[in-house]
């Protein structure tokens, strides 16, 4: 099984003190366990570290990048991948939904994968299955 990582959960998996860790370590060791392929993209990386460096430090950027980067399996943004996500942020005309997000859904769609491990609703809302 594939499946999408968002930033929700990175962050809520790192910060330990994150209303959502206790939940986030769960399911990422129950993926762990299953051996379930976990993908994601390197916006999400970027939007990751960033919230990281921002609201906890350079040590919680550095744990990421050298403990938790190598287990994702990263889809690297070029240019057509860029360009559909924009094309699905202008159609869908959301401020609450972002760039990082719509290129999610995109690349999802594309590799038919069916579950994100996220707490964004937006994954659910447009019609993707959190793990639980």
């Amino acid at each position: 099984m594939i499946v999408f990582v968002d930033t929700s959960a990175l962050f809520a998996l790192l910060v330990h003190n994150d209303y959502m860790h206790v939940r986030a370590r769960k399911i990422f060791e129950q993926c762990m366990a299953d051996e379930v392929q976990l993908l994601s993209s390197s916006y999400v990386l970027v939007e990751t570290m960033a919230l990281l460096q921002r609201r906890v430090g350079m040590d919680a950027v550095i744990d990421f990048h050298g403990r938790f980067v190598p287990l994702l399996d990263i889809i690297w943004v070029d240019g057509d991948w860029h360009g559909k996500a924009m094309n699905r942020l202008l159609a869908l005309q959301k401020r609450e939904v972002s760039l990082v997000d719509c290129l999610s859904f995109v690349i999802m769609e594309t590799r038919e994968i069916s579950h994100a491990y996220s707490f964004d609703r937006h994954f659910a809302d447009y019609g993707f299955s959190l793990l639980q």
